[in-house]
């Protein structure tokens, strides 16, 4: 299936998650992230509710692992 979407990060917290998003589409690599409407509503990020999805492509998903545990 090559629309398939693989979830490669789970954060506790939206402003992590768009610095990773902004890393790997910096790269050319896209990525969405999803989180539970009422975590994103409230700016909730110690709960479950808070955590964020960072999720790309099958095709993508070694590339992005490989650029995500880079040593900056």
């Amino acid at each position: 299936m090559d629309d398939e979407l693989v979830e490669i990060r789970v954060l506790d917290g939206f402003l992590e998650a768009e610095i990773l998003k902004a890393k790997l589409e910096s790269y050319d690599i896209p990525c969405m992230l999803k989180q539970e409407t009422v975590g994103r509503l409230f700016g909730l990020t110690l709960s479950k509710l808070g955590r964020v999805k960072l999720i790309v492509p099958f095709e993508y998903k070694d590339k992005a692992e490989e650029i995500l545990n880079e040593k900056t």
